[in-house]
This record gives C-alpha cells, sequence and structure tokens, in this order.
C-alpha cells in the first residue's frame, strides 16, 4: 500500500489542566512529586476544584508527540478515544487544527473524555493525576487497518498498557504495521508505569512486537531493575530494538546494539515545564526517521523540539517547529 502518512500515533486521548503549585499543595493533597497517578472521577472533579488558574489545552502522550512531527512539516495521524462531549469535541477541534488526521469515532454514550490535572512546582517538574475515562475504551475496533498499513512508522505510548481492552487494539496495530512493512515504536512512558507491566514490556521487545523503544533515565532503570545507569543500557543493547534513551540535560544517547551515539542536550534560556518533553524528543526523532535522517541528526531534532516545549507552559509547541529546525540547520 501507499504510505500516506509518516507517523501514527495510538493513545490515551486526554485534555490537560494545568496549574501551577508548590510542593506544599502536593503534599497536602497527597500526590507523589513527578510522577503520572491513575486517579477516578470523584478525585479529579475534587482537585479540579482545589487547582488554580489552569490553562486547558488537548494532551495525551502520543497526541502530544504526533503534534510535534506534524508541526516539523511531516504528515502524522492519530488514533485515540474520546466522547462525543464538550470536552471530546474540543479534543478533537485542537488536534485537527494542527493538521494530524483524526477519524476515531466518538460514541455518545459511556464515561466522559479523559483529562490530567498537571501541577506544576517552581523547579519546572510536572505531576500529573489522569482520569482516563472514554480513552481506556480504545478497542480492537478503533484500530483502522488501511490507516496503520499507509503509515511509515507506529508509536505506541506505554500508558496505553492501563486499559485492558487497549492491549489488545495495541498488539493487532503491531502486527498490520509489520505484516506492511512499517515499524513500530514504543515509548515507556512513566517509571510507575514500568514497574506496573515491566515484564510485558520486556516481551513486547523481545516477540519483535515493537522495533523502536524510548525511554528517558529512570524509565531505563526501572525497566532492568538496577539503579545503575550503564548497566540498564548494557541490558538494552541486548535487546533486538533500537533504543532511545533522554536524560534531561545530559541529552540523549542512542543505542542499537553495540552502537553508541552520544548527544548534547539543546541550550535553553529557561526552564518552566517539563511537561510534554520526552514526548515532543519523541516527535522529533521520529520526523528524522521517517525522512531517513541519521541517528545523530534524528536525537539533535528531539532535543531541539523538547527545548521548545520545556521553555513554556503546556506540551505542545508555541514555535513552528519546521522554521525552528531550519534556523538551526536541522531543516
Amino acid at each position: 500500500m501507499t504510505q500516506s502518512y509518516d507517523v501514527l500515533g495510538i493513545g490515551n486521548a486526554i485534555m490537560d489542566v494545568i496549574a501551577r503549585a508548590d510542593d506544599a499543595f502536593l503534599v497536602r493533597e497527597r500526590i507523589p512529586k513527578g510522577a503520572m497517578n491513575l486517579i477516578d472521577e470523584e478525585r479529579a472533579e475534587h482537585l479540579y476544584g482545589a487547582m488554580g488558574q489552569a490553562t486547558i489545552i488537548s494532551g495525551g502522550s502520543a497526541a502530544n508527540t504526533i503534534v510535534g512531527v506534524q508541526s516539523l512539516g511531516a504528515r502524522a495521524a492519530y488514533i485515540g478515544k474520546v466522547k462525543a462531549d464538550d470536552v471530546g469535541d474540543l479534543f478533537a477541534h485542537d488536534l485537527r487544527s494542527t493538521g494530524v488526521h483524526f477519524a476515531t469515532l466518538q460514541p455518545k454514550d459511556g464515561p466522559a473524555t479523559a483529562r490530567s490535572f498537571i501541577f506544576v512546582t517552581e523547579d519546572g517538574e510536572r505531576t500529573m493525576n489522569t482520569y482516563l475515562g472514554a480513552s481506556q475504551n480504545l478497542s480492537v475496533a478503533d484500530i483502522d487497518s488501511r490507516l496503520v498499513e499507509s503509515s511509515a512508522i507506529v508509536y505506541l505510548e506505554g500508558y496505553l498498557w492501563d486499559p485492558p481492552a487497549a492491549k489488545d487494539a495495541f498488539v493487532k496495530a503491531s502486527h498490520i504495521a509489520h505484516k506492511a512493512g512499517r515499524r513500530v515504536a514504543l515509548t515507556l512512558s512513566d517509571s510507575f508505569c514500568v514497574d506496573r507491566y515491566r515484564a510485558e514490556f520486556l516481551d513486547l521487545m523481545r516477540k519483535g512486537i515493537v522495533d523502536i523503544v524510548f525511554a528517558n533515565e529512570s524509565e531505563v532503570k526501572s525497566l532492568y531493575e538496577t539503579s545503575d545507569f550503564e548497566t540498564a543500557v548494557s541490558a538494552l543493547r541486548d535487546e533486538n530494538v533500537l533504543g532511545i534513551v533522554t536524560r534531561s540535560e545530559l541529552g540523549s544517547m542512542v543505542v542499537e546494539g553495540q552502537a553508541t551515539h552520544v548527544v548534547p542536550a539543546f541550550p535553553i534560556d529557561k526552564l518552566v515545564d517539563t511537561t510534554g518533553a520526552g514526548d515532543l524528543f519523541a516527535g522529533g526523532f521520529l520526523y528524522g526517521l521517517a525522512k531517513g535522517a541519521d541517528y545523530v541528526t534524528c536525537a539533535n531534532l528531539g532535543g531541539l523540539a523538547a527545548a521548545e516545549i520545556i521553555q513554556h507552559l503546556g506540551a505542545r509547541p508555541q514555535l513552528d517547529l519546521a522554521q525552528h529546525a531550519k534556523m538551526h540547520g536541522l531543516g
């Protein structure tokens, strides 16, 4: 089949509600700092009432990545579940306005569209409290086979492993992609997510269900149950995957077997909010990969996109990333 899209993202479709908070607020609300915490609808309503002035924007890890891919000038598509409610309509409108193809059916019944209440502390750390709502009803029926077959890379978020029905959708998409000669990427999403599904994530790599794995330093150490970064990277080398590990201000590392590429972080003026840093790094890297760039260029594109996102509130670019990349010799 002719390739129509460079990258297709599949993930939890979530509206982000972002507010400033101090550490005392997190302690008072018993929220583990820096993690993604799953909450129910009652807790969601409580946190919404307790938080200060908020910025509301469509989000979700894979959706953020796909918007980054699109902003860099590629053709991107997304599969994720929202309800036919006001919040779901806003999500769909926001995503389509960026140029991303989004056609997943919005049910009229069932749980409300998912929301993530994100608290950003003075140090730029973000803490997420996510009500999965309608997103957890993503199923095999939502996987458009023709869309998967026509996408060069299919990108799956680890958070999607929480809703049980989504696991089958995840695996189906991988099988369709590989049958069509496409590549499949996975982001581990969060160290707590890795703690919950370590054996299953390793199984996805070892059974060839995924070809490319994105992780940050804490996630890769959690995956191999070690506190030593080099030990974790050594274990990742033994997997038959392309591994990309982000290390915040230390930049990133790309490993494929014994080959290693260490790429420095992009300089920034001020750290404001780390929300979406890993998502946008993946977007930049996947854009480069889809366009046939070498791994160092891919990592530099990822670093550029991540640097843009952490200098303002929210996980969607405020600059035209394609023009931004050209200004830095990466276009």
